[in-house]
């Protein structure tokens, strides 16, 4: 009691009548929150998402959490103030500690609002617009939100920011040197968002094929992507800078590359013919690419020419190109056949 009376000279001794009330003061003040704030707070968001709001109707959902304890501790500031007869909201040695707990409830209404669409990035973009910004600075988003609160409430109780700021710098600058490897890949991953080579989702290869897989997540210091064979992978996102990256994801033509070894005895004629014929089948099928067809003899051996057959597709389906490949390849073997071309073994093959 003498502390209390040395923190608050105005604090007045309770009744049992006072404890009852400040305790039905509570429990009214939940049963409010619970039942009538809570309720509105659901319906005005599922009036939101019926009139395609979705952007509000999260950030207000988000936002319920953090209404609800901020009234809560309202009502229980009331109530103690109440009981002990002191004006907490305005005296002026509890005036900062409620205004600091008002403050950490409004930013954290923001951050939460951060963290869902930090797990779900996508739902503030149309499919057209993704991109991998979104997710990243999400993340970073976060931090300053808790940096910025931290400081906001540091200023309620005058504390001085401009010594703790200089300490910070020194600090950080030592701390730099020890955890370079660490501001790489940081700075790595903003390389990766700000350049946008990939978005979660997307199919990518590394140019030595070490990695390949679909990105899952893009964190601050690693991107989580999946294999082929549903492994996950973190990778350092600066090994992904300094390495030239395939999206495969965006390709919108597949080449395919044939080589073919014919017997130099053939026949001039009949090679021609063969080949003029291969460049009309693969020009015919629906799904090739009619620009840029190549079937030429691109290298002559001591008894054989090797025969260059490529061609793109207009599809970025794996499963769409090989069925097409495989009607190419049915298709040559044909005309092989028609045009009685005898094969040869490849050089490589004889040198084994």
């Amino acid at each position: 009691m003498d502390s209390l009376h040395w923190f608050l000279p105005k604090f007045t001794v309770p009744t049992w009548m006072d404890v009852l009330i400040a305790i039905i003061i509570c429990l009214v003040g939940w049963l409010i929150q619970r039942f009538v704030i809570k309720k509105i707070i659901n319906r005005v968001v599922t009036f939101l998402r019926n009139r395609q709001r979705h952007f509000q109707a999260n950030v207000l959902a988000q936002f319920s959490k953090a209404i609800g304890f901020a009234f809560m501790t309202a009502v229980i500031v009331l109530s103690l103030s109440y009981l002990i007869e002191v004006p907490l909201f305005t005296h002026k040695s509890t005036k900062n500690f409620v205004l600091s707990l008002m403050v950490f409830f409004a930013f954290k209404g923001v951050y939460d609002v951060l963290h869902f669409y930090t797990k779900q990035p996508f739902e503030l973009t149309s499919e057209e617009d993704q991109n991998v910004l979104l997710p990243f600075f999400l993340r970073i988003g976060k931090v300053l939100i808790m940096i910025f609160a931290m400081f906001t409430i540091a200023s309620l109780w005058n504390f001085n920011l401009n010594g703790f700021l200089t300490g910070i710098g020194l600090t950080g600058v030592a701390i730099a040197f020890g955890i370079r490897d660490t501001l790489a890949h940081v700075f790595g991953g903003m390389s990766v968002a700000l350049d946008n080579p990939f978005q979660i989702g997307d199919w990518i290869a590394t140019e030595d094929q070490k990695i390949e897989g679909t990105i899952e997540d893009i964190n601050l210091r690693s991107t989580l992507i999946q294999t082929g064979d549903k492994g996950l992978v973190y990778v350092p996102n600066s090994y992904l800078v300094n390495r030239p990256i395939y999206n495969l994801s965006r390709r919108e033509k597949r080449k395919c590359e044939q080589f073919l070894y014919i017997a130099a005895e053939n026949d001039e004629d009949a090679i021609r013919g063969a080949l003029s014929a291969m460049h009309k089948e693969i020009y015919l099928h629906a799904q090739t690419e009619k620009e840029m067809i190549h079937v030429y003899i691109d290298e002559f051996h001591h008894n054989c020419y090797r025969v260059l057959i490529r061609f793109f597709i207009a599809t970025n389906d794996t499963a769409i190109m090989m069925e097409v490949r495989q009607d190419i390849l049915f298709a040559i073997r044909q005309i092989v056949e028609d045009f009685s071309i005898t094969l040869a073994s490849s050089p490589e093959d004889n040198d084994l």
